[in-house]
């Protein structure tokens, strides 16, 4: 009988099931129930992560000791780091010079190549001397005139010297006679008065007497005019000192610009971007090459933030993108009292317009304790680190 029938024949529409079919129906609770539970016992962690670790307990007892290690690195590693102070934005820098002739001339020499290392005091560019070594000669001839009417004068001087003293001289014998012609004027007088003498006596003694007065003073008036050219000699020396000054001076220029054609390096380095050639007119102030000194440095541009605790002597460690693996020692040579920005071309106006707060760089100049046995160049980028505890 179907479960239809068995519905039309219950009025109250219960069904009544064979108790087999009760009986399998309790199991299949019973079953779902045990999934259930199971289901439950596999999705709880905890009792899995306790076998696992009881299984396993080599594997944990590595990553602790990896975790361990790990964390005891980082706090190392920090530790460590916290003590130095690194920048990329570093290179190598050097005062180029730009090498110009100071006088006018034809470039005859230019023994240099480009990249050559030259010692001190060797030739970069010659310019033809002959023009320069004519005017030394001319202002020589100059000096050498210009000393022999200063000696003139001297002599001229000396000469007037000696005629004062003659003067002073013939002041002297001629002051002796009028002191004898006064006294024979006297005994004249006195003799004619007595009526010993005669008037024609006493007339030659009085002429005689005033002849000497006239003689005395004229001495005079010749000492007087030999002793006031000394002046006047005096200051045409004088003229003609400064005249030989003069002379001297452009001799010495003349000197100067004959050591001007000869170009050659003040110290140590390499010459490049040579434009000078042989026939070429050298003017002043036309640049001729360029010259790297062999002395060299870092630049290296810190952020504000990491200079708390920088200092000048600080040892420095620096590494050259050009050369990986080696490591140059330095020390800090010097803090520039300002930031880049405020030392460029156009620096930051602050107080107009918008501000944004940007975290400045200041250089910093960190030389070699040793002058590296590598090639360096201006420029070539480099990695500085400065131990600032």
């Amino acid at each position: 009988m179907s479960d239809l029938d068995l519905k039309d024949a219950n009025p109250g529409g219960e069904v009544s099931r064979p108790s087999s079919r009760d009986g399998g129906a309790q199991d299949d609770a019973s079953d779902a129930g045990k999934d259930t539970v199971d289901l439950e016992k596999r999705s709880d962690p905890a009792p899995q992560a306790g076998n696992f670790l009881r299984q396993h307990p080599v594997v944990v007892a590595i990553v602790a000791v990896v975790a361990i290690a790990a964390v005891a690195g980082g706090i190392i590693w920090w530790l460590h780091a916290r003590n130095y102070q690194s920048t990329d934005d570093a290179f190598i820098d050097a005062r180029n010079v730009s090498i110009s002739s100071q006088v006018t001339g034809v470039i005859t020499g230019v023994p240099v190549t480009d990249n050559q290392l030259l010692e001190a005091g060797g030739l970069l560019v010659q310019i033809d001397q002959r023009d320069y070594e004519a005017a030394v000669a001319q202002a020589e001839a100059q000096v050498a005139q210009a000393d022999a009417a200063v000696a003139n004068l001297d002599a001229q001087i000396a000469a007037q010297k000696a005629r004062i003293d003659q003067a002073k001289k013939q002041v002297e014998q001629t002051q002796a006679a009028l002191t004898f012609a006064h006294q024979e004027n006297d005994r004249a007088q006195d003799l004619v008065r007595r009526g010993a003498g005669t008037q024609q006596q006493s007339q030659q003694t009085t002429s005689n007497f005033a002849q000497a007065e006239a003689n005395v003073a004229s001495a005079q008036a010749n000492e007087v005019a030999s002793e006031k050219q000394i002046p006047v000699l005096e200051t045409q020396r004088q003229n003609a000192s400064a005249q030989l000054a003069q002379m001297q001076a452009a001799l010495k220029l003349t000197q100067i610009n004959l050591t001007r054609t000869r170009i050659a390096a003040s110290e140590p380095g390499r010459a490049t971007n040579i434009s000078a050639a042989l026939g070429t007119l050298a003017q002043p102030g036309t640049v001729l090459m360029i010259f790297v000194p062999e002395q060299k440095w870092v630049t290296a541009n810190f952020k504000e933030t990491q200079l708390t605790l920088m200092r000048p002597g600080q040892p420095v460690d620096i590494s050259i993108d050009a050369y990986p693996g080696h490591i140059f020692s330095g020390h800090v040579d010097s803090i520039q009292p300002g930031s880049g920005a405020a030392f460029s071309l156009l620096p930051p106006q602050n107080a107009t317009g918008n501000y944004v707060k940007v975290v400045q760089r200041v250089p910093v100049k960190i030389v070699f304790d040793q002058p590296p046995d590598v090639y360096l160049g201006p420029g070539m980028s480099v990695v500085p680190t400065v131990k600032v505890r």
